[in-house]
């Protein structure tokens, strides 16, 4: 049936336009699934960026939190033992004074005792220095404390030097025989070094003599005696250690060959010569 349209016999669609219903094809099935997959991919993706940077953050406050908590600990730490010094100071030797300072010359002394076991010096060698020490802290303790030396004194100024004003007797007696000693002590102590020396020596050890006698003949507590004991053991503690690695030296060599690689050293060595015995000699010249 011809309607009138000016169509030639044998037209037809073409084939680059499908029809409505006609389903698509291949390539564009394979195409929207790989960007259906692109998509997939990038909410995963997103998804578990958004988890890391929740996890990233709780782990920021949970550090932040634990951090916080071990420097309250080690403020507590520090706040007891500082406390504990000044109460051991007040409650032993009647004044939070002594617990500074024995307390700091006990941390300095630990200190000090840490170096030389850093430098190899043998524990033996640090605990006979320790006793040592002690056992003049002990005897300075026990001298003070029961205030021998001013009784000491006192008896020597009424034997002999009666007739002396009892008020200043023992003063005068213990500053100046102590300033005797000591100036004759340094005397003799400098004198093959020339009479400059020895002149030196004599003034240097009647001032010693004084300050000794001045220390000795003050009546003092018992608990300040005690304190002058620890004081006395703090002190000869670190210098009797120093004299003793000063005499015997530390063994610089053994420091250092801890710090040297010896076993690498040697098979680096032993694999270059080993390299070298089968590797072809060059040709000579």
């Amino acid at each position: 049936m011809d309607d009138g349209s000016p169509t030639r016999a044998g037209a037809s669609t073409p084939a680059s336009r499908p029809k409505a219903d006609q389903p698509p094809g291949l390539r564009a099935q394979f195409g929207a699934t790989i960007a259906a997959a692109k998509r997939l991919f990038q909410a995963h993706v997103d998804l578990a960026k958004a988890e890391v940077g929740e996890i990233v953050d709780e782990v920021k406050r949970m550090v932040a939190l634990i951090g916080a908590a071990i420097g309250v600990l080690v403020l507590a730490g520090l706040l007891f033992a500082l406390g504990l010094l000044l109460f051991l100071g007040e409650w032993l030797f009647g004044s939070i004074g002594w617990g500074v300072l024995l307390g700091t010359l006990l941390l300095v002394d630990i200190a000090a005792v840490a170096v030389l076991l850093a430098l190899d010096v043998r524990g033996a060698r640090l605990g006979s220095s320790l006793l040592v020490a002690l056992v003049v802290g002990v005897v300075v303790g026990v001298v003070f404390g029961l205030d021998l030396t001013h009784r000491g004194w006192t008896a020597l100024g009424d034997y002999v030097a009666s007739y002396y004003d009892p008020s200043s007797r023992t003063v005068l007696l213990a500053l100046g025989s102590s300033a005797g000693v000591g100036a004759v002590l340094g005397l003799l102590a400098r004198m093959r070094e020339g009479v400059g020396s020895a002149i030196g020596g004599l003034i240097v050890g009647a001032v010693l003599g004084v300050v000794l006698g001045a220390l000795t003949v003050i009546s003092m507590p018992a608990t300040i005696g005690a304190a002058l004991g620890v004081l006395v053991a703090l002190v000869t503690w670190p210098i009797l250690a120093a004299r003793d690695v000063m005499q015997t030296g530390v063994d610089g060599e053994a420091i250092m060959k801890k710090f040297t690689p010896d076993e690498t050293i040697g098979l680096t060595k032993e694999t270059i010569e080993w390299v070298r015995a089968r590797m072809p000699l060059a040709p000579k010249s």
